[in-house]
């Protein structure tokens, strides 16, 4: 009998759908869940879900609901982490106070001043579990779906021995939505696809081994396609790649869509799937559930039928492939770039194809990205690493150095102004920063 670990199990929806997705896979049924989270309401509630998709599906497995980590992950072979380190009464600050200077952040959970603090605040926290990791299942494959991926990984996979990799649904997720768009079953399609978290590309995107691309392009002519993704249909146009995740999100990656408010109404309004407003979508949408979330799950809890179908996350098929009936599967995953990207920093953090067999979790060598797109993610990846150079030796220079080249910032802010708006962000995050001791 397996044992999965859920850190962060009250995140009610991804634990939900990744419970019922490993139960799916017979070697799996039988396991021992783990769910920990520090709100005792939040993970009462979540058992009783687990219990209900456990019935519904008349599964062996069994059930652990603690608020200790380490009960949790005592002889885990499996971890799965979906925490926010903080809450959003501090990570409204980091929407909040660019706006103010006039970087008019979207999501801003990812890169950016925003992502970038968010990565500050937590950094020490994945740290700390990598620690309980090493400790009480030195042999589990840690699966990490809390943002900023790309720094988060990052950090860990300097700084402990832990085998981890983050994942994202955006890539199978863009994949799906563009054989939508050419009439394409999802099955008969392959791609191959790299770069950095959120801004991956896909080299190649075939329909039963033909070049799609044109298809394409003949797709996103149309009027009601082009408007339901704006930005990324603008960027594909102009750089010959699509790239993965939603146009809110790589509207805030890049220099083009949101220095100004007419390129804002323009592109990120009525096309990109997150309606801006004047705060990010993503903000509105978590104090949404901050007061809504118990309702929502009562209503899940109150359906008389459940659909235990398999889902398309990553992290099921990842531990069947390790430690269940070993059918090795190919998945994108978030990986220190040593020989991987050819012409991306040295160590960085890169989504790129990995395969998971009983070995464990081997990525893919990809060569080197098309020049317009590695010059992008370049851009990004140095910011990143020296945003968690910054996390790792409490340094504030190096993150305001690192804010000073994101993208989109200095497309809005001189430096001075930059400067006024970090030390406003550190002062503000100053209870959840110890390992820095000063901020000026």
């Amino acid at each position: 009998m397996k044992k999965i670990a859920f850190i962060g199990a009250g995140s009610f929806g991804f634990t939900r759908d990744l419970v019922r997705d490993i139960l799916s896979f017979p070697a799996l049924a039988d396991c021992t869940l783990a769910l920990m989270d520090i709100d005792p309401e939040r993970l009462s509630y979540i058992k009783q879900a687990v219990d209900k998709i456990i019935a519904t599906g008349k599964y062996p497995a069994k059930v652990i609901a603690t608020t200790d980590r380490v009960e949790a992950l005592k002889d885990a072979d499996g971890v799965v982490c979906t925490i926010l380190a903080g809450g959003v009464k501090v990570w409204r600050h980091d929407i909040e106070i660019p706006k103010k200077y006039g970087v008019d952040i979207n999501v801003g959970d990812t890169r950016g001043p925003a992502g970038i603090f968010r990565a500050l605040r937590t950094i020490p926290v994945m740290l700390d579990l990598c620690r309980d990791i090493e400790r009480y299942c030195p042999e589990a494959i840690f699966l990490n779906y809390t943002n900023p991926m790309a720094m988060l990984c990052r950090a860990m996979q300097e700084k402990s021995s832990v085998t981890v990799t983050g994942l994202c649904h955006s890539v199978q997720g863009t994949a799906h939505m563009l054989a939508e768009w050419i009439g394409a079953p999802p099955e008969e399609i392959t791609y191959l696809c790299a770069g950095i978290n959120h801004q991956a590309w896909y080299l190649q995107y075939k329909w039963n081994g033909q070049d799609a691309y044109p298809l394409i392009r003949e797709a996103i002519s149309k009027p009601d396609v082009y408007d339901t993704e704006q930005v990324r249909n603008e960027m594909f146009l102009h750089l010959d790649y699509y790239v993965t995740e939603s146009s809110g999100h790589n509207s805030e990656y890049n220099a083009w869509f949101r220095k100004r408010p007419d390129l804002i109404e323009k592109f990120c309004t009525h096309g990109t799937g997150w309606n801006p407003g004047h705060y990010a979508y993503i903000l509105h949408e978590y104090l949404r559930m901050e007061h809504k979330w118990k309702e929502e799950i009562q209503t899940w809890l109150g359906k008389e039928s459940l659909d235990l179908q398999r889902g398309h996350e990553y992290a099921a098929s990842i531990f069947n492939a390790v430690f269940g009936d070993g059918t090795v599967f190919e998945f994108n995953g978030n990986v220190r770039n040593f020989c991987l990207i050819d012409n991306l920093p040295e160590g960085c953090c890169v989504e790129i194809p990995v395969i998971a067999s009983r070995r464990g979790l081997d990525p893919i060598h990809v060569g080197p990205l098309p020049a317009q797109l590695a010059i992008l993610n370049n851009i990004s990846a140095r910011c990143e690493e020296l945003a968690v150079e910054g996390a790792l030796t409490g340094d504030p220079r190096k993150v305001f150095h690192a804010i000073c080249y994101d993208p989109l910032t200095s497309a809005v802010l001189s430096l001075a102004e930059i400067k006024a708006m970090v030390d406003e962000m550190f002062n503000v995050n100053k209870d959840w920063l110890p390992q820095f001791k000063y901020f000026s």
